[in-house]
């Protein structure tokens, strides 16, 4: 249970850290001389900076806690993650505000997160659930627990309503993005510690470049008016939440004609699978064919909390 709690505070804060990176920064890993850049350096850079105790009071032990997280600064982002002049990372404000406002969630959650750790999530779940654990109900928790750390959101009778914006026509529409890809990310730690979950594949496709990248890209979608492609959108603009809806509809039916090519059900390839191996892939190979620094087919006014 301790080691899937250590995994869990590492997981939740570079999840939180993961979104896109733009299309100059890397991380150069000293101890491989490798570069990397996009996802895996974003994954890469918050993984050493967790084993330099970055996100603990004490600044050296590996867990993430309340002080840590509470009392991280822009310049310690920066300096774990080269971040220079000529290295910009996009959006570190708003990453530093979110792991910020992550030590507040737990602090104040205390019986989702005990001991104000992050990884300690799994102590709720398996009181709640046993060895046992739906899938949408690691999804409530993370939504209950983490919702109070979006900035700049929705609320409803003061709780904030994260990933959820009003569309002129169509009215308030709902994506939980980071939410569901952090589900998704604590299925296997918690997995690693003997408790089973159970419905993966209830959970929704996520709507984010990579995939609504290669929707466009490959032509399966396309703009209205083709003066669109070369403006910059706000993630709150009719547009993008077109986009995104569009995204989590179509990943539904790639997903379907996946499993029936493969001749698999949902609970045996879930949607997850199709995501991590096919779409996700897919997106950024059709991307770096189509434009030098394979960035996505729309420009878009990233604060470091959404894409």
């Amino acid at each position: 249970m301790e080691k899937a709690r250590i995994k869990l505070d590492l997981v939740i804060p570079s999840v939180l850290l993961d979104a896109g990176a733009g299309a100059v920064w890397k991380f150069h890993e000293i101890e491989t001389h490798r570069d990397y850049n996009r996802s895996e350096g974003l994954g890469v850079a918050s993984f050493h900076m967790f084993m330099q105790g970055a996100f603990c009071g004490d600044r050296k032990s590996l867990k993430s806690d309340v002080d840590g997280l509470k009392n991280l600064m822009a310049h310690d982002i920066e300096k774990s993650f080269q971040v220079s002049a000529t290295n910009p990372l996009v959006g570190v404000e708003g990453r530093v505000r979110l792991l910020n406002n992550l030590g507040a969630a737990i602090e104040n959650n205390p019986e989702i997160f005990k001991d104000g750790r992050p990884g300690n999530i799994i102590d709720y779940l398996v009181t709640k659930y046993g060895k046992t654990i739906p899938a949408t109900a690691l999804l409530r928790a993370v939504l209950d627990g983490l919702g109070p750390i979006w900035p700049g959101r929705q609320t409803f009778e003061g709780t904030n309503l994260g990933d959820l914006w009003n569309h002129s026509q169509y009215g308030q529409i709902a994506f939980h993005k980071l939410s569901q890809w952090m589900t998704y990310s604590l299925v296997e730690p918690i997995e690693e510690a003997g408790i089973k979950i159970t419905g993966a594949e209830e959970l929704t496709g996520l709507a984010e470049y990579r995939n609504g990248g290669l929707l466009l890209d490959s032509g399966l979608i396309s703009f209205r008016n083709a003066n669109d492609a070369v403006k910059t959108w706000a993630p709150d603009s009719d547009l993008i939440i077109e986009w995104r809806a569009l995204t989590v509809y179509f990943l539904d039916v790639i997903g379907a004609r996946v499993q029936q090519a493969l001749n698999k059900s949902p609970s045996e390839f879930p949607l997850a699978k199709v995501l991590e191996g096919g779409t996700w892939w897919a997106g950024r190979r059709i991307a770096a064919e189509k434009r030098e620094g394979g960035g996505p087919p729309l420009n878009i006014q990233s604060d470091g909390t959404v894409f």
